[in-house]
């Protein structure tokens, strides 16, 4: 039977498509990463890595065993912390995903009003966009997901329950000063995530016309500076000009539109005493 050892090794080997890599993360010697996975395909009975040339490959049935790997070692990793929670938060992790332009605005307000609360408690972050961050909240690799969505996108799938934090107005950006969006209906248009273009999008369309992409980028600085230079216009939401605003670009506020910032927490109430800290930490930031 296979233990949470090999389940981890499985794990890193499925991060890094490599034996080698996936001994210098775990810190393990090479053979003993291609002895944990024989052992571990000696216990499930079927082959879980194919060797390409100098480099692996992950098998389907490998694929599907190192999703559900990663979920397990997530998963305890939240009981581990969860135990801890119950000594009184004196020592443990909570895990937090977050889109940029929140995780440069309202986290370091958070993280040292939560530290100061909870000296013991490590905060660990990564930054991912609402969907990455929700599936990997699904997976049990974080503790919580702060992400943004719109009145009117779909639903989360069953499981996720969120928490209303705060509201993000949303800004036209221009080279020159322009408060119409209408203005535009012939101009190249930056766009960024899936979500991001969909933002422009619905705003274009309540003026009458559908945006034309002429570039994409996710980067807020780099996304500017084409707006300076003339390349096109875009909408960006408020916590990513507080983050950065360039100098030479001009913003209006779109007072019809806003969207709604939200803690994701995953599985059946109550959340672990950590994860409950983390969120009110957020919502006194922001208040």
């Amino acid at each position: 039977m296979f233990n949470l050892l090999h389940l981890k090794v499985l794990a890193a080997v499925a991060r890094h498509e490599s034996v080698t890599e996936a001994a210098r993360e775990l810190h393990y010697s090479q053979p003993s990463v291609s002895h944990h996975l024989s052992r571990l395909e000696a216990a499930t009975g079927v082959k879980l890595v194919q060797r390409i040339g100098r480099g692996i490959r992950l098998t389907p049935e490998g694929r599907l065993l190192a999703n559900r790997a990663a979920e397990i070692i997530g998963r305890v990793d939240a009981a581990s912390n969860e135990l801890a929670a119950q000594v009184g938060l004196q020592i443990g992790r909570v895990r937090l995903a977050a889109n940029s332009s929140v995780l440069s605005t309202i986290v370091p307000k958070a993280a040292p009003r939560l530290a100061q609360a909870h000296p013991g408690l490590e905060l660990s972050l990564i930054e991912r966009h609402p969907v990455e961050a929700l599936q990997m909240l699904r997976h049990g690799e974080i503790d919580v997901a702060l992400i943004f969505r719109y009145a009117h996108a779909p639903v989360e799938e069953e499981g996720f329950r969120l928490e209303y934090i705060c509201d993000d107005s949303i800004y036209l950006v221009t080279q020159r000063p322009d408060d119409s969006v209408a203005n535009h209906r012939h101009s190249a248009w930056i766009g960024g995530c899936e979500r991001c273009r969909e933002e422009v999008i619905t705003v274009c369309r309540h003026d009458g016309f559908t945006p034309r992409f002429a570039s994409l980028s996710d980067d807020i600085v780099v996304v500017q500076a084409l707006v300076a230079a003339g390349v096109g216009v875009t909408t960006i939401p408020g916590f990513a000009l507080q983050a950065h605003r360039h100098p030479d670009v001009h913003t209006t506020e779109l007072t019809s539109f806003r969207r709604q910032i939200y803690a994701a927490t995953y599985g059946e109430p109550p959340d672990p005493p950590a994860t409950t800290a983390l969120i009110q930490a957020i919502r006194h930031s922001v208040r």
